[in-house]
């Protein structure tokens, strides 16, 4: 996956999670769309395009989605059960097992970590660093009723460089810069619960902390 440089200026248009904004529309999606065998027969068509500028990272997910839910409201509560979608990314290539997970429902509500490896010495970011990251999407409210109809949504996320600062090393994104990352959208309680990939991970069961199966990100 190759990541454009966003130039800053040009990230003026609101802040919204806009799937159709004119912003977005010069960048293709790639699909999350390889299933682990242990999902439901409902699989969710889930896209994500990103970007980046010399302040952060900015990722946008669109899922074709049903049976909906999302019940947790507080950061780095259980946003894994509800209808969640996923960046986890290792952003030292000296260091390819250190990596965050970033887990954001589709109400907003977000889970941030960083593990020194596979679920390894594991520390919540804290709660002041989560609060510098821009969440916005279009369903703003917890779904305590599981929504069973089709409903698309979309959620945009913009992470700032400077709160990785404390807690591992990594390369600052410009061009050339190699990440290893995975995206993912999974629902773990839903009644159709899945778990999609972009880079596929091989396992038994579902475990999306396995950073030796990140694929390659590359900033232009």
């Amino acid at each position: 996956m190759n990541l454009c440089e966003i130039p800053f200026k040009q990230r003026s248009s609101a802040f919204e999670a806009d799937w159709k904004n004119p912003f977005w529309q010069s960048i293709e999606p790639v699909s999350i769309d390889f299933a682990h065998p242990a999902s439901s027969a409902h699989l969710p068509k889930t896209q994500v395009k990103a970007a980046y500028n010399e302040h952060s990272i900015h990722i946008l997910f669109r899922v074709q989605d049903q049976y909906i839910r999302a019940l947790a409201t507080e950061t780095h509560g259980p946003v894994y059960k509800d209808s969640c979608v996923e960046f986890f990314f290792a952003p030292n290539p000296q260091t390819p097992d250190s990596y965050f997970n970033l887990e954001i429902n589709c109400c907003g509500t977000l889970l941030a970590q960083h593990h020194t490896g596979p679920r390894k010495n594991s520390r919540y970011l804290d709660i002041r660093d989560c609060q510098k990251i821009q969440v916005a999407g279009s369903l703003n409210r917890p779904i305590h009723r599981e929504i069973t109809e089709p409903l698309t949504w979309t959620l945009e996320i913009a992470l700032p460089f400077e709160i990785l600062t404390p807690y591992a090393p990594f390369e600052k994104p410009a061009p050339g810069v190699i990440w290893r990352a995975n995206f993912y959208k999974c629902a773990d309680e839903s009644s159709h619960p899945h778990w999609l990939m972009w880079s596929p991970v091989i396992t038994e069961t579902p475990d999306f902390h396995r950073p030796d199966y990140f694929g390659r990100i590359e900033f232009l």
